[in-house]
């Protein structure tokens, strides 16, 4: 009977935990259905402990222990493919938008040396002295070098001059 208790009480402070999370908008609402579900589905179980034993005999398991059990593994199961998934797909979505900023760089280090090589030609004729703007050496933004995209396998890659 101890067991059952504490079984209820685990599934209320995980509710409270999930509701407290969510209003914190620490956890998004798609993967809190998921958990809200685990605690509705365990806070019965719980204090009613005969139920387990009820649905165990339906299903044609001996155990509700084992039935849980079981439960347990496929459900972690799925948790973690449907990790993976969302690893990956943010993964794809990071090495694309890296790509894209290395190539916005590259045009704006583009951009600037046409910059510096127009107000060159135009300090030329004027009798002014060639020096990048705000002093910075040449091939330099703002004293930070600026970085070289290059293309590899149709992937940019990005390095330091």
């Amino acid at each position: 009977m101890k067991l059952a208790i504490m079984t209820g009480v685990v599934a209320l402070l995980l509710l409270a935990l999930i509701f407290e999370l969510l209003r914190r908008r620490q956890l998004r609402e798609k993967y809190a259905v998921l958990w809200l579900v685990v605690g509705l589905v365990t806070l019965p179980l719980g204090f009613y402990p005969g139920s387990l034993d009820n649905v165990s005999n339906w299903v044609g398991v001996h155990n509700g222990a084992s039935l849980v059990l079981f439960l347990a593994v496929v459900f972690l199961l799925i948790v973690c493919i449907h990790l993976s998934w969302e690893a990956s797909r943010l993964e794809d979505e990071t090495r694309a938008l890296a790509e894209e900023v290395a190539l916005i760089r590259a045009e704006l280090r583009d951009v600037k040396e046409q910059q510096a090589e127009s107000r060159a030609t135009e300090g030329a004729e004027n009798g002014a002295p060639t020096a990048a703007p705000n002093g910075a050496p040449a091939g330099a933004t703002n004293g930070h070098p600026v970085p070289i995209v290059a293309q590899r396998d149709g992937k940019a890659v990005v390095g330091e001059r």
